[in-house]
């Protein structure tokens, strides 16, 4: 399953040097999320790679995984090999946080602009269960700079990504 985030928060188009790319497939224990996306040369995060708290900060890749009870998956990855895994129910509601990904990324620097790559590995049982809704998003950028990407806008007053009303159906590939 391929997602794109080509959308500005409000729904604007995406330049196309800023698209983002998620690809979800099935795997025996759980779900793989590949991604490629343009690397903006953001600051890394400070500390080393692995769970960080705090990345939504920096520049990140997020998928939004909504199941039943508005229960929902944020999976948070970074271009330089930093992750956040949490577990909400309700909007914005953490119950828990930085829990276990497999996840490694890498920086490709070319004449045509910088992109990163990334793999991560989730257990199936830190999903939600279904039905589910998804979105996904693109951050990068500081300050007055900072850009918000979406694959579905979350139309409001500014960019606010647990508006779970906005996130369509989707079956995860199982």
């Amino acid at each position: 399953m391929k997602l794109t985030i080509h959308k500005s928060w409000d729904g604007h188009p995406a330049p196309a040097s800023g698209v983002t790319h998620l690809t979800l497939s099935a795997e025996p224990l759980g779900l793989r999320i590949d991604v490629d996306a343009p690397f903006h040369d953001d600051p890394a995060p400070p500390g080393p790679a692995g769970p960080s708290w705090g990345l939504w900060d920096y520049e990140v890749v997020e998928l939004f995984i909504l199941g039943l009870d508005d229960r929902y998956t944020e999976i948070e990855l970074g271009p330089h090999g930093h992750h956040l895994v949490l577990q909400l129910h309700g909007a914005r509601n953490t119950i828990t946080r930085e829990l276990p990904l497999d996840f490694s990324a890498r920086i490709h620097r070319g004449a045509d602009g910088d992109r990163w790559t990334g793999t991560a590995r989730i257990d199936r049982a830190l999903l939600p269960l279904p039905p589910h809704r998804l979105n996904a998003y693109a951050i990068h950028g500081g300050g007055g700079a900072r850009r918000y990407l979406a694959r579905t806008p979350v139309p409001g007053p500014g960019p606010d990504f647990h508006r779970l009303q906005y996130f369509p159906a989707i079956t995860l590939p199982t």
